[in-house]
């Protein structure tokens, strides 16, 4: 299953993200490794971030964003997750056999 993840910056955002990015960063890279980013980075408004991801459940992406480092240390002030279906660009259909 598919999920947005949408982190809204908090008022003092800007001013925390750098403080916060490394271990932003290293904390999605695992997820990455694993296969489980789809795509991942900041709104050019400034207003806050998008990541999407592939998991299991619901229950285990909240879980993930809610111990983000961006959410821990204030960067976000709140973040929502999502199930999603992707419709564009059209997933390759599995060769049945």
């Amino acid at each position: 299953m598919k999920f947005v993840i949408l982190g809204k910056d908090g008022p003092e955002g800007t001013l925390k993200r750098p403080l916060y990015r490394e271990a932003h960063l290293q904390r999605l890279e695992q997820w990455v490794q694993r296969g489980k980013v789809v795509l991942a980075g900041p709104l050019t408004d400034k207003t806050g971030s998008l990541i999407v991801v592939e998991a299991e459940s619901l229950k285990e992406v909240k879980a993930f964003a809610q111990n983000d480092p961006y959410m821990i240390n204030g960067v976000f002030q709140e973040m929502t997750v999502h199930p999603f279906m992707q419709v564009f660009p059209r997933e390759p259909e599995v060769e049945k056999t």
